[in-house]
């Protein structure tokens, strides 16, 4: 049996629920397929990253960003995984970009 992080889930279905304008249990719903993907989103990143023959830290845009970091204009992905877009709730498959953290600088305040 699996094990999910239930303060986690509920955590993010209020913020779907704020941000998405809807009913709580479509809200509580999504968080619950967005956690459910993230096995299989894990799996298919690493296997992109294998498969390009990365070995360095990579994330999206998007988490080099919250992590207070920016990526050196013109640098283009070292790969790109396709990936399930959960929280959306029709289980759409999106592909997301990953840069390298050879490709990242701090951002300037």
């Amino acid at each position: 049996m699996k094990q999910y992080d239930l303060s986690a889930i509920m955590s993010r279905a209020w913020t779907i629920f704020r941000k998405g304008g809807m009913v709580f249990a479509e809200a509580l719903h999504r968080a619950w397929q967005s956690a459910k993907a993230r096995p299989q989103n894990a799996a298919a990143i690493a296997a992109a990253k294998a498969a390009a023959g990365i070995a360095e830290d990579c994330k999206t845009w998007a988490d080099w960003k919250a992590a207070g970091f920016e990526v050196v204009h013109g640098n283009k992905a070292l790969f790109r995984a396709v990936l399930i877009w959960a929280s959306h709730g029709d289980g759409a498959r999106y592909t997301a970009s990953f840069f390298g953290a050879s490709q990242v600088q701090p951002i300037k305040a």
